[in-house]
């Protein structure tokens, strides 16, 4: 079997010349050989039963030695060959779809990645839960517009009080974009830290946009609670939960989510925690 023989390979006594390495680059140094070897090994045997084994190690290779491009053309290939339509296993199908996205995101790829998404949809057509797969499949794609920093982002809604705000008329402010929900624990313990920087800076010029992705039956919870809390900044409140328009169209798939707007109207960070957002908040109002 692959594996034995991969376990075997690592297992081999080092050279006297390897010990003044450090770790990483043994690990480095003989995860390139394996794959070398593995890479000839399908080469020679292509329809191997233990192919999809050696295909695993390499992809899980390449992603440590941050080989994209091959770590890519092999996601690609193993998608390819998965069952389609009627036939798909979800878990199998999703594992290597989002994986494939993913990587896609994370290597500046975008027009591939949209690509991804369009085959991935014709893909699913004649499953008996392609409905719900599509509906995954674009809210996963909606990370295509995930904000980065130097983007404008696009905030227009009527709130929680009945006013209505746009961001682009708020510029020459400093504008936190705060995407949670009363249900999100990881949210409310960071709550404190965005009171605290609303408190200290509003007079200068700190603003808070919240987005709130509770469920409509929640609405009268999520009320009392901004009110208790003291968050008098604007709310935007669909009732759709994960499907907040807002959140879909900036492709939030976790929550706390947040993007900082300098004067300019423009991203300068996202996902500030802690002492880190006062940090952030205190340089973009030139305190």
């Amino acid at each position: 079997m692959i594996t034995k023989t991969i376990i075997a390979l690592m297992m081999i006594a080092l050279p006297a010349n390897l010990l003044a390495q450090t770790a990483n680059e043994i690990i480095e140094k003989h995860t390139k050989d394996t794959a070398a070897a593995l890479e000839e090994y399908l080469q020679k045997n292509p329809k191997a039963s233990d192919s999809n084994d050696a295909i695993d190690f390499l992809i899980e290779s390449y992603s440590r030695l941050g080989m994209t491009e091959r770590q890519a053309e092999l996601l690609s290939d193993k998608y390819d060959k998965l069952p389609k339509g009627e036939n798909l296993v979800p878990q199998e199908f999703f594992g290597v779809f989002q994986e494939l996205f993913r990587l896609y995101l994370q290597s500046g790829s975008k027009d591939k990645a949209k690509v991804a998404i369009q085959n991935a949809k014709k893909d699913i057509v004649g499953h008996p839960q392609a409905d719900r797969f599509g509906g995954f499949i674009d809210q996963l794609g909606g990370q295509l517009n995930t904000p980065a920093v130097g983007d404008v982002m696009d905030i227009k809604f009527v709130g929680l009080d009945g006013k209505e705000t746009d961001l682009s008329k708020m510029k020459g402010k400093v504008v936190l974009i705060d995407f949670w929900a009363t249900w999100c624990g990881p949210c409310i313990a960071e709550l404190p830290n965005v009171i605290k920087a609303y408190e200290d800076y509003n007079d200068e010029g700190f603003e808070i946009i919240g987005i709130s992705l509770d469920n409509a039956k929640d609405e009268d919870k999520l009320k009392a609670f901004v009110k208790d809390k003291k968050m008098t900044w604007a709310h935007a409140f669909d009732g759709q939960g994960w499907g907040n328009a807002l959140a879909k169209k900036f492709g939030i798939t976790s929550i706390p989510a947040t993007f900082l707007i300098g004067k300019d109207g423009k991203v300068v960070a996202s996902n500030l925690r802690g002492p880190a957002l006062e940090k952030a908040v205190k340089k973009e109002l030139g305190l």
